[in-house]
């Protein structure tokens, strides 16, 4: 049996480390021709936080960069507004050139044409974050029952990782849970080591991982661990998927919970979504749900949210995955990286619920 222990008590449920960006959304005008943008504020990691907190009604925080500019006032303020706390190692920007909170770009696609996403990371605050930045004993003296985080942190800088390690320790030693996302992103790979690098960092951030989330590119850029036999009948094909958990648990066998969202995309804006989660040899899979996109950024991390909801809380491995599965089918029916969805609504889809009207 699993020796992954969740504790009770502390003052947090779920700490995130992570980068806290803008996204400017040009909706379904591509961006070359767009006129006007709306605003999010995400950041892998952090989104799991304020999933957590908005919906699931979980004590949260984000350990983060924040810039003291006006960019950085709204970030922060939409943190607070989402009910997650922080902890920031501050950065004074100097009216030209930054420090800067990053800028994401995207547009949504539509049918055959896919959405298209790039970065403004220059002079970036969180890929400054270096080892001792953050105070982790003061922050885990508090209670810390869960830490998470990813590899979007991990690309940012040749410091990240130092900070993740830290993290990681510091969570261990306190007897907290640590997540980790594999989240590959070969665009910010690219610019310092590209594939190879990553495999040789996140080779040694996962050695100190329990619950492992990432799809089968994630697993195979990343770690270097590919399928078997590559013998696959569709993206929604879990035995292939199963075939290379075990592989990743041969490889690293302290990681204890490996999951996954499945996505079959047929367009843009049409995608059949199913997620599976491993654990001590035995496997869960979510059914498969035929989505209208509206937009598609953050359903990986609202599957998060909602398996770390019911682990948390002590549900069967089956329910939990049903409500990470729901979960993350509701964010892609929202604009925006973070959830609008409430509880019940998460647990009517889960327990099967339609699309029909709610009067």
């Amino acid at each position: 049996m699993s020796d992954l222990v969740i504790t009770s008590g502390g003052e947090l449920d779920l700490l995130a480390l992570g980068a806290l960006v803008i996204r400017l959304d040009t909706e379904l005008i591509p961006f070359h021709k767009a006129t006007h943008a709306t605003l999010h504020v995400s950041g892998a990691e952090y989104n799991v936080a304020a999933n957590l907190s908005d919906c699931f009604e979980l004590r949260t925080a984000v350990a983060s960069a924040m810039v003291d500019y006006p960019v950085g006032d709204l970030v922060a303020e939409r943190v607070r507004a989402m009910g997650v706390g922080s902890f920031y190692r501050r950065f004074q920007h100097d009216g030209v050139a930054g420090p800067n909170i990053a800028t994401v770009y995207s547009d949504r696609g539509w049918g055959v044409r896919p959405p298209v996403v790039f970065y403004n990371r220059a002079n970036e605050a969180a890929a400054m974050l270096r080892a001792g930045d953050l105070d982790w004993k003061s922050i885990f003296n508090r209670g810390v029952r869960w830490f998470h985080s990813g590899g979007l942190f991990a690309a940012l800088s040749e410091t990240t990782p130092e900070v993740l390690l830290e993290g990681m320790a510091a969570a261990h030693s306190a007897g907290a849970i640590v997540s980790f996302d594999l989240n590959y992103r070969a665009k910010l790979w690219a610019t310092h080591g590209g594939e190879r690098r990553a495999q040789e960092v996140m080779g040694e951030l996962v050695r100190h991982v329990d619950v492992l989330v990432g799809n089968e590119e994630d697993v195979q850029r990343s770690l270097g661990i590919g399928d078997v036999d590559g013998a696959r009948s569709s993206a929604l094909d879990t035995g292939a998927f199963v075939r290379m958990i075990e592989k990743v648990v041969e490889r690293f066998p302290n990681v204890k919970v490996v999951a996954t969202t499945l996505r079959e995309v047929q367009s843009a804006s049409r995608h059949r979504w199913s997620a599976v989660v491993w654990q001590d040899g035995a496997s869960w899979t979510a059914p498969v749900a035929e989505l209208d996109v509206l937009d598609r950024v953050g359903g990986g991390d609202g599957f998060a949210a909602g398996l770390f909801f019911g682990m948390l809380t002590g549900l069967p491995m089956e329910e939990s995955v049903r409500l990470g599965w729901a979960h993350g089918a509701l964010i892609t029916t929202f604009p925006g990286d973070t959830t609008m969805a409430t509880l019940a609504q998460v647990k009517a889809l889960a327990a099967g619920g339609s699309a029909r009207i709610q009067r």
